[in-house]
């Protein structure tokens, strides 16, 4: 049975759910790397189709957010409930390389803080990367429920959809092949 306004409306969701995504992203952190990374794929089996979504994986984090040690964060699920983030920092904190890379793109030069060698990799490390990393530690990482909420107000319309589309498609089915004579 051919099942292209099935197909179709799967199609316009996941794009409709990345749309909302990116915008939500880009008003909360601006154009990101994140940002150009998700995407969906539509695919079809026996047992029917399937809706995937894909991005970086600290998308995730950002996403759902990561509670630190003296602060619990929280998101906004698909079902529009507030949940508390399965993610926390327990002992160890970002790594402080990455936060030192991040200073030195974004061209931040803080006063007063010296610059040290990671005893591991011989790189300089900032003292200003760790004392973010022992914030980020402290107070974790909130929530932005940028892809959270545009899935669960989708998903609601899909739910209304769904059965209209997969109506006309076995109609036009019956239609083509049991034609009365």
């Amino acid at each position: 049975m051919e099942t292209q306004n099935l197909e179709r409306f799967l199609k316009s969701f996941g794009g409709q759910v990345i749309r909302d995504a990116k915008a939500n992203l880009i008003k909360a952190k601006g154009e990101t790397a994140l940002g150009d990374s998700i995407r969906f794929e539509v695919t079809a089996d026996e047992q029917g189709f399937t809706t995937k979504f894909f991005m970086e994986d600290y998308g995730e984090y950002l996403d759902k957010g990561v509670s630190g040690n003296k602060k619990e964060h929280s998101y906004i699920n698909t079902a529009g409930e507030n949940v508390k983030s399965p993610y926390k920092y327990t002992t160890k904190g970002p790594p402080i390389d990455i936060l030192s890379k991040w200073i030195k793109r974004k061209g931040i030069k803080p006063k007063g803080l010296g610059r040290g060698r990671d005893k591991k990799t011989g790189q300089f490390l900032s003292g200003f990367a760790y004392l973010i990393s022992k914030k980020i530690k402290r107070e974790g990482i909130k929530s932005l429920s940028f892809f959270q909420k545009p899935l669960g107000i989708k998903y609601k319309e899909l739910k209304k959809g769904f059965l209209t589309e997969l109506k006309l498609d076995i109609e036009s089915y019956l239609i083509t092949y049991y034609r009365p004579k």
